[in-house]
């Protein structure tokens, strides 16, 4: 925690990409902390891609921390780069968002440009990194060397209620790549997932959008849940509603970056 704390101290004044997450609600409040209020400007893009709930909840987290937050609106399924869904797709995203929050800062005289990658991201696929160099932005998380268990014990020590909220993942990467992304299907997924949660109550939840196949990861100790009769037709006739023909259950539950697999394996 000190050496984050040197970190920010010399950033100064910082904008900070924060969508309400377990990584950014964190790097917020400790940059609001140390630097003061006036110094940290939190700013949350909103698109197809960024769930509602989400949107709720990194609003409701940046008024509990006391943070000056703005929402944007960005606009990834205009830019081919994006909705062809290449593997780099994130890179594509990540640029749009960083030259947002770049204009932002030098509008409001701030020098940095902050993200909340952590130290345990090096390890992913991460196009979005890509982006962040070439745009100079700053992960102040990652210089620190923070991973992301060290995140939420400090969360919890802090006392912010994310320190135990599931990973979150944009809605677009429940598509596979190469398979165009629209707004429809994006809208299709967050209902699927909504729906899993109020029915069961579950917290990690994924719904994989293979075409007219939706793949559902949950935590193995969640999918017998999920497979009961009752349950099943249930689930089956609420994903059938959003047009989804054939509704499956991933045996090997829930998994960071699932789709990326079929990449490692050529």
């Amino acid at each position: 925690m000190d050496r984050l704390k040197n970190i920010l101290k010399k950033m100064g004044r910082v904008v900070i990409a924060f969508s309400g997450g377990v990584d950014s609600t964190f790097l917020v409040k400790a940059a609001k902390d140390i630097l003061g209020r006036k110094n940290v400007l939190a700013v949350t893009a909103t698109s197809e891609t960024f769930p509602r709930s989400e949107l709720k909840d990194a609003k409701r987290m940046a008024g509990m921390i006391g943070v000056r937050h703005i929402v944007i609106r960005t606009k990834e399924l205009e830019d081919p780069g994006f909705k062809n869904n290449p593997p780099r797709r994130c890179y594509y995203c990540k640029s749009e968002l960083f030259n947002r929050l770049k204009k932002i800062a030098k509008r409001y005289g701030f020098k940095y440009v902050a993200d909340a990658s952590n130290y345990d991201d090096r390890k992913d696929f991460r196009p979005g990194a890509v982006a962040a160099k070439e745009k100079k932005i700053r992960s102040p998380l990652k210089e620190a060397r923070l991973t992301k268990d060290d995140i939420r014990r400090l969360s919890k020590k802090s006392g912010l209620p994310t320190w135990d909220k599931p990973s979150y993942a944009c809605l677009a990467s429940r598509i596979p790549y190469y398979e165009p992304i629209t707004g429809k299907k994006l809208n299709r997924i967050e209902a699927a997932e909504e729906a899993l949660r109020k029915k069961f109550g579950l917290r990690q939840v994924r719904v994989r959008s293979h075409g007219d196949i939706a793949r559902i990861e949950v935590a193995s100790e969640d999918i017998r849940r999920l497979i009961g009769d009752k349950a099943g037709r249930d689930i089956v006739k609420r994903f059938n509603a959003l047009g989804f023909k054939y509704v499956t259950v991933d045996l090997r539950g829930y998994r960071t970056g699932s789709m990326n697999e079929a990449l490692r394996r050529k």
